[in-house]
């Protein structure tokens, strides 16, 4: 089975955490925290920046590495970096997405995440309870 990993940004400003939802592919639809693949070279905070710049026309800061989430999808395994991270500058704008919000703790679970983001998801509210 093909191996793809990918970093991805939990944004997050006034206790809300930033999703964004798939236009395109396989899981059109889904919510997923944004970001994408590294390109050779570059490290996961570097790709993440990059990825965020390309995506969402934003720069953020990588504040802290928040978890790894290893899934596999019926053709492929994942292997989801992912980084607390907020806005320094820029206006979010969707460039790859088709819809956005921002969410509190209380409607994490209001959209349709992809699995391996539910993983996440599940991180994020146990730590809000430890």
């Amino acid at each position: 089975m093909k191996t793809i990993e990918v970093v991805a940004g939990i944004i997050q400003k006034d206790n809300k955490i930033f999703a964004t939802q798939r236009g395109y592919g396989d899981f059109a639809g889904y919510w997923e925290f944004p970001g994408g693949k590294m390109e050779t070279g570059e490290s996961q905070e570097q790709a993440l920046i990059r990825e965020l710049k390309e995506e969402l026309n934003v720069i953020v800061s990588v504040d802290s590495f928040f978890c790894t989430v290893n899934y596999d999808y019926p053709s492929f395994h994942l292997i989801l970096h992912c980084f607390l991270c907020s806005i320094i500058s820029g206006e979010l704008t969707l460039v790859e997405h088709k819809a956005a919000k921002w969410l509190d703790k209380a409607n994490l679970l209001s959209v349709n995440w992809l699995p391996a983001d539910i993983t996440v998801i599940d991180s994020l509210l146990q730590r809000e309870h430890n």
